[in-house]
């Protein structure tokens, strides 16, 4: 099993990166943030996992070991294969994946191609346990705000913001506020300043 990989870019591709390891190039699948940061004829470390079909020999990289064992996590929910996990990896940070799996919320994971309403509820509901159990300590320090649901930025990015700045706006609002209507028009007033 090959599970980790430090060699020069030779090559990128719209989804991939080619590796020199010892003269030999691995083909390694990324999620498109992580494929940016890799610059060609550079060295970089890659933890990897490799996933085994009976027609391909896939790699799948990532930077930390902590995407990694969370791309495993969800690889074990049926109905969630290696292209939607990466995909997943992708519309948010790992914490914040984890943070919304923890409260019980799938509006997240609905953003990613091929997982649908049913297989996001799943991931939620068959990954909340484990995730719980880790002990994560997310980025969102006590009393920085009440916890952002998806319905409010699903309604803030379609007044046209982007996810990473409805979730951050919201995260300033006032943790007493508990009407979504008004975390919302708070949210607004942050972001027009």
């Amino acid at each position: 099993m090959i599970s980790y990989l430090k060699g020069k870019i030779l090559n990128k591709g719209q989804n991939f990166a080619i590796v020199e390891v010892g003269n030999v190039g691995y083909k390694v699948f990324l999620n498109p943030t992580a494929l940016i940061k890799l610059e060609t004829g550079k060295e970089a470390e890659l933890y990897t996992h490799q996933y085994v079909r009976e027609d391909a020999l896939d790699l799948y990289g990532f930077k930390t070991p902590e995407e990694l064992e969370f791309f495993e996590l969800l690889l074990s929910i049926s109905g969630v294969g290696p292209k939607s996990a990466l995909g997943v990896l992708a519309i948010a940070s790992v914490g914040n994946i984890k943070e919304s799996i923890s409260r019980g919320d799938p509006s997240l994971l609905t953003k990613v191609s091929g997982i649908g309403r049913k297989t996001a509820e799943r991931v939620v509901l068959e990954l909340r346990e484990k995730i719980d159990g880790l002990a994560y300590q997310g980025k969102q320090k006590a009393g920085d705000g009440a916890a952002v649901s998806g319905e409010e930025i699903d309604a803030l990015m379609a007044l046209g913001y982007s996810m990473s700045q409805a979730r951050e706006a919201l995260r300033q609002v006032d943790k007493k506020i508990k009407d979504s209507g008004e975390r919302i028009r708070q949210a607004l007033k942050k972001m027009g300043r």
